[in-house]
C-alpha cells in the first residue's frame, strides 16, 4: 500500500482540509480521493491528489 496526500483549498488559499490515506494504486488512489471530496462537497473548491512520487492524480483550480 502507498500513502497519498489530498488537499483542498478555498479561492483565497486557505487550506480547507488536509488528508493522507493508503491505496494500491494510482486508480485506486483516485477513486478514493474524488469520494473524499464528494463526502466533503469540496469537489468544485481547488484541491489536488499527489502520490507517493510527487505525481499529481487529480487537479482543479
Amino acid at each position: 500500500m502507498r500513502t497519498y496526500k489530498l488537499t483542498a483549498y478555498e479561492k483565497t488559499g486557505k487550506m480547507i482540509t488536509e488528508e493522507t490515506f493508503t491505496a494500491a494504486s494510482d486508480e485506486e488512489a483516485k477513486e478514493k480521493g474524488a469520494a473524499i471530496l464528494e463526502e466533503q462537497n469540496l469537489s468544485e473548491q481547488t484541491h489536488r491528489l499527489a502520490s507517493p512520487a510527487g505525481k499529481l492524480l487529480l487537479f482543479h483550480v
